[in-house]
């Protein structure tokens, strides 16, 4: 069985939760202590179990509290050694484990299969947490589906995938030019049709929860994003994550994964 619920996801800030019975991991923590303690018991989630935080990369909505989190659980904090170069130092854990892109990190009763990405960051990387034939994947800040993203991606029984903006929105909004093509850069954001085109060619047949996450607070809605996966709805379960509250905890068995 795993359990898994974003925590916080939006520009504003990241953490995305993945546990079982004895074990859980965080990916990233853009937000404070406080926030991910409180989220957590808000769900019933017990932070006894964090074994370990995954940082994907040096933003500050994903990086943010990771210091004075990790310090409270007594955590070990797994990043790149250049993502660890181009964090902000104040914000650097004590306890840290690097580790290459493409590594295989054993965590508890979790395989974590760490890949390279596309993104403006250092060293970026995504994860897909295994455990018991179960694949869940945290795949946000992509900004063009490599080889890496859609291999990982085929793997998952769950997936927390990054839809950040809808096109019309950004290109008629009021973002500086620079930044709007910086976002839709290859190396910025997924967007709605890019998620969509991303689930509809690569999601497995046993793919049972797709959280549409990372949606930018300027440049997307939440009804535009679901509204654009309508045609994907009857085939995949396509779910909401929120940038203010944590989303519902979502529950994986092994029996129930291959369906």
């Amino acid at each position: 069985m795993i359990e898994i619920c974003a925590i916080a996801s939006g520009s504003n800030g990241n953490c995305y939760y993945v546990g079982n019975d004895r074990d859980a991991i965080l990916v990233d923590v853009g937000i404070s202590r406080r926030q991910v303690l409180n989220r957590m018991r808000e769900r019933g989630l017990d932070f006894s179990k964090v074994r370990a935080i995954f940082i994907s990369h040096e933003h500050a909505d994903h990086f943010r509290g990771v210091r004075v989190l990790s310090k409270h659980l007594d955590a070990p904090v797994f990043m790149t050694s250049n993502t660890f170069e181009k964090s902000w130092g104040p914000n650097r854990p004590a306890k840290i484990v690097n580790f290459n892109p493409g590594d295989i990190l054993e965590v508890g009763e979790f395989k974590v299969h760490s890949f390279l990405k596309q993104h403006d960051a250092a060293q970026p990387c995504s994860f897909r947490i295994e455990h018991d034939g179960i694949n869940v994947g945290v795949m946000t800040d992509i900004g063009e589906a490599c080889d890496n993203v859609r291999n990982h991606f085929s793997a998952c029984q769950a997936v927390f995938l990054e839809s950040n903006y809808d096109e019309d929105m950004l290109w008629n909004g009021a973002y500086p030019w620079h930044l709007k093509n910086r976002v839709a850069s290859h190396v910025g954001h997924l967007s709605n049709k890019q998620a969509f085109d991303l689930l509809n060619e690569y999601g497995a047949d046993d793919l049972r929860a797709v959280f549409l996450s990372h949606l930018s607070a300027d440049n997307n809605r939440p009804d535009i994003a679901m509204e654009a996966f309508d045609a994907l709805k009857t085939k995949f379960n396509v779910r909401l994550t929120n940038r203010y509250a944590p989303a519902e905890v979502f529950t994986l068995e092994k029996e129930q994964a291959f369906i």
